[in-house]
Parts: structure tokens; C-alpha cells; sequence
């Protein structure tokens, strides 16, 4: 099973959390075409879209 290289609590702050969207966007397009590494890319891609949606449904008034 791949293992995230993202640490297992992720920040609470969007600029935060964008940064590392950005980084992890950065790691996929650089990696080979059907390799663990780009796998693992749009794994930590997801947990961050995810976290990101978070922040912004507990923001007042919520971001659509």
C-alpha cells in the first residue's frame, strides 16, 4: 500500500494548505506516467482538497 508523504495531521490555515497543493501538484507533473510516486502525488492531492474544503465550510459565512 502506498504511504502518504504528508504528515498525518494536516494544517488548519488554507494559505497553509494551499502551499502544500501546490508542492504536491508539483511532485505529480513531475513524476513518471503510472509510477508510485505520481500516485502517491494525487494521493496527498486528495487529502489536501479535502482538508482545504474543511477550512472553507467552517469559515463564517462558509465559502462556496
Amino acid at each position: 500500500m502506498l504511504e502518504s508523504t504528508l504528515p498525518a495531521r494536516l494544517p488548519k490555515d488554507r494559505a497553509a494548505l494551499l502551499v502544500l497543493h501546490r508542492k504536491a501538484r508539483q511532485r505529480r507533473d513531475a513524476a513518471p506516467l503510472l509510477s508510485e510516486e505520481r500516485a502517491r502525488a494525487a494521493m496527498d492531492i486528495e487529502r489536501i482538497e479535502v482538508q482545504i474544503a474543511r477550512v472553507e465550510r467552517a469559515m463564517d459565512p462558509p465559502q462556496a
